[in-house]
């Protein structure tokens, strides 16, 4: 096998990881209590995702050793076209065909903005760019988070808010990666902690981010926002700070606008799909209270009524009716059929028993 055919090999199976991994995280989030909303830790099944997530970005990073940059991040994007059929066949979450069109278009539309993005020289950030860089991108995370917060109301637009804050806390990762990649002289120094410092924090924030962005916005549009954000904003600080450019100059340029805009364009329709059915993900309750028996409608008694309306109830529904005046009147109804009569008062569900009005003129009651 060739290298280009191992990178493209490498690339596919990270994105199915990805894809493995954002599926648990999703059924964790809709099945964890709202006090573990970022880190369901005692959950087993989180950490199979976490464990899926790690894999993927190693094979991603395998992938790179291989294959050339311009391959190996547009193939990355695919994770959002492969999470929706194994979502489907794994966990019976289909999606519709407004998501389909939404998840394709963010994947057509990345795929074509990253393989336009062109190689640079080995740059990376001084110390002082670093501070600015986290700074900054702490305090742009903080705020989506409160926003998030603030519509908390509105699902599908918190997670898209949570969903692009972890994004762009992984893209900033990805920058930092790169900086310790080519500062690294073959072993680990004084200057080099900062930079793994940031990195851990940016990586542990964006993997709670996503986790929180998958509770009650379903699987498609969490996911394309993460996809697209990540290797988008990363690919802007390489072409504002470290000399990146677009391939085929002003041409290029332009098709990678119009990419943009077609990712956009699908991150958009995911998103007022979400927010037009809420409730797509409708699934009974998995802890429903089991259905009552007949034996359970009727009511516990022990006079000589009590097997007769046994019979009459099993395997019957009686629907509530008014009372009749027979009833009203204390009288017994007339014997046409041989059944035990119930009466039923207008909107009860239980038998009638007549109870004793009083006239407050006729009784002398004084109020």
């Amino acid at each position: 096998m060739s290298a280009l055919a191992l990178s493209v090999l490498l690339s596919l199976v990270s994105a199915v990881a990805y894809a493995g991994g954002a599926i648990v995280q999703e059924r964790v989030a809709d099945t964890s209590p709202p006090a573990e909303e970022y880190a369901p830790l005692r959950r087993p099944a989180w950490w199979a995702a976490v464990a899926l997530n790690g894999l993927g970005g190693l094979l991603h990073v395998a992938a790179l050793a291989y294959g050339p940059l311009s391959l190996v991040q547009p193939l990355g994007a695919l994770t959002i076209v492969f999470a929706l059929p194994m979502a489907a066949l794994f966990v019976r979450r289909r999606a519709g065909a407004t998501a389909w069109r939404g998840a394709i278009m963010a994947t057509v539309g990345l795929a074509g903005l990253l393989s336009l993005v062109g190689a640079s020289d080995n740059l990376s950030l001084s110390g002082a760019q670093q501070a600015a860089v986290f700074l900054v991108t702490g305090g742009v995370v903080v705020t989506l988070m409160a926003a998030g917060r603030a519509v908390h109301r509105h699902p599908a637009v918190r997670a898209m808010l949570l969903a692009t804050a972890s994004g762009i806390a992984f893209g900033m990762s990805s920058v930092f990666t790169k900086t310790v990649a080519v500062d690294w002289t073959g072993g680990l120094g004084v200057a080099d902690l900062p930079s793994l410092a940031a990195i851990a924090v940016l990586a542990v924030a964006g993997l709670l981010l996503s986790q929180a962005a998958y509770r009650g916005a379903g699987l498609a549009a969490p996911l394309a926002t993460l996809t697209v954000v990540n290797p988008v904003v990363a690919a802007a600080v390489g072409i504002t700070m470290f000399g990146e450019t677009f391939r085929y100059g002003t041409t290029g340029t332009v098709l990678a606008l119009s990419c943009g805009v077609v990712a956009a364009g699908g991150l958009i329709l995911l998103t007022t799909e979400r927010i037009q059915n809420p409730e797509a993900l409708s699934e009974p309750p998995q802890d429903a209270p089991a259905a009552e028996t007949d034996d359970e409608l009727v009511p516990e008694a022990d006079d000589e009524l009590a097997p007769a309306l046994r019979e009459q109830l099993r395997g019957e529904v009686f629907v509530p009716r008014p009372v009749s005046e027979a009833a009203r009147e204390n009288r017994a109804p007339a014997e046409d059929s041989g059944r035990v009569p119930l009466y039923y008062p207008s909107g009860y569900g239980s038998p009638f028993v007549p109870v004793l009005i009083l006239d407050r003129h006729r009784d002398r009651v004084r109020s």
